[in-house]
């Protein structure tokens, strides 16, 4: 039966002799097979546009399982079922390579359309796209381009997964989309990016589009909780607009979640001898203290420390003070005043928790340093759950 494009929505199984290029190392490889370099551009163009949901090959026979890609772009493009490449070795290898791969697949026609587009929760970026557009038959890829799709999503629990969605804008209008700009890469190895395999996983209580909640390793209490960027930007001021505007979303909520349990938050960034940027955000009881006893704290600590920490107006952005590359400290208090330093030379980089740990606020110095504040992995795994399950009421990361 013949369909036109708009419904096709693609294939179920797509096989293939060779291997589809720049296909990515994102998997169970042996390292043997280079797949930047293997592989052909038509089979690349003829995934892109049947969009099967299994695809398999063999020719370069050795076993390899790639991290399923998605077949849309996320918030420009109707949501569409993710792809999984599987390359068998070939049979009776004296390698002893996986040639045979078991599954079971229900037809996507006989699929619920909510089921069938349901993100699995390592999706990554699809390899064969660049700026937007299907990569053209025989164009290359350069490596940084192609390492720079490897950020992908994990699940924090079932229900969450399911939703984990895109919200379906139609692009109509424009067939080529603009997509948003990538961050830069790390130089090496960093605990933040989510894609990282330096990433603790466990922490992890809430993911968005751009950014993510993660427990702070040594919090100042149990929700203590970090906002970072899920692509790799060293500070606030770095960050492109649509991160940004995230940001502010967690920020909001995060308001509404902690007074809802009787708490105000504390913001404040370091951007200085740190690699990824980190928002930490610490709940204090309403009852503890005033907004004005935290502020009053700072100035009078940071003067102690011949810390020149200026006020800076409520609706102003990070940007317009600082540029980038620029070393600071910054401080949000929860009636969105801001206080502000700009680091020249030295400055004491547990400065914000002592501030917050101190008798007046928190009461508990002996946790000034994160340090001195780990637990063990279980421990952090039972509050990185009971937080998500408290949080989940006020997710906007669910909304449809």
């Amino acid at each position: 039966m013949l369909c036109s494009a708009s419904q096709f929505k693609g294939v179920d199984i797509l096989l293939t002799s060779p291997w589809p290029k720049h296909v990515g190392n994102f998997g169970n490889s042996s390292g043997e097979v280079d797949t930047k370099k293997c592989g052909s551009a038509l089979v690349s163009s003829l995934a892109t546009d049947l969009k099967p949901r299994y695809h398999f090959a063999a020719l370069e026979k050795t076993y390899y399982e790639r991290l399923p890609y998605r077949n849309h772009i996320v918030l420009q493009e109707n949501a569409q079922h993710a792809t999984r490449f599987i390359a068998l070795a070939n049979v009776g290898n004296p390698e002893k390579k996986k040639y045979l791969y078991a599954f079971s697949i229900v037809p996507m026609k006989l699929m619920d359309a909510a089921e069938l587009v349901k993100q699995p929760p390592d999706v990554t970026e699809n390899p064969y796209r660049k700026s937007g557009k299907e990569a053209s038959i025989g164009k290359q890829i350069s490596a940084p381009e192609e390492e720079s799709i490897c950020q992908f999503f994990f699940d924090l629990n079932e229900k969450q997964g399911r939703k984990r969605s895109s919200t379906g804008r139609d692009n109509k209008s424009s067939p080529h989309p603009k997509q948003p700009r990538r961050p830069p890469q790390p130089p090496g190895p960093c605990w933040f990016c989510l894609a990282s395999p330096e990433v603790e996983k466990h922490l992890v209580v809430n993911i968005g589009t751009h950014c993510y909640l993660a427990l702070a390793k040594g919090g100042l209490c149990d929700d203590h909780v970090l906002i970072l960027p899920i692509g790799h930007y060293q500070s606030v001021v770095e960050l492109s607009a649509e991160v940004v505007e995230e940001v502010e979303k967690y920020k909001t909520t995060l308001k509404r979640f902690f007074r809802s349990r009787g708490k105000r938050c504390i913001l404040f960034e370091r951007n200085y001898k740190s690699q990824h940027l980190q928002l930490q955000v610490i709940p204090v009881p309403l009852g503890h203290c005033t907004t004005g006893d935290i502020k009053d704290a700072f100035i009078t600590q940071a003067q102690e420390q011949q810390i020149e920490l200026l006020e800076i107006p409520e609706l102003s952005d990070i940007k317009q003070i600082a540029q980038p590359g620029t070393a600071y400290f910054y401080v949000e208090l929860d009636t969105g005043e801001k206080l502000f330093h700009r680091i020249k030379k030295n400055f004491p980089l547990q400065f914000g928790r002592e501030v917050l740990a101190s008798e007046g606020i928190l009461n508990i110095p002996d946790k000034s340093d994160w340090r001195q504040c780990q637990i063990s992995k279980e421990e952090e795994e039972t509050l990185a759950l009971r937080f998500r399950k408290d949080f989940e009421p006020f997710d906007f990361t669910l909304d449809d």
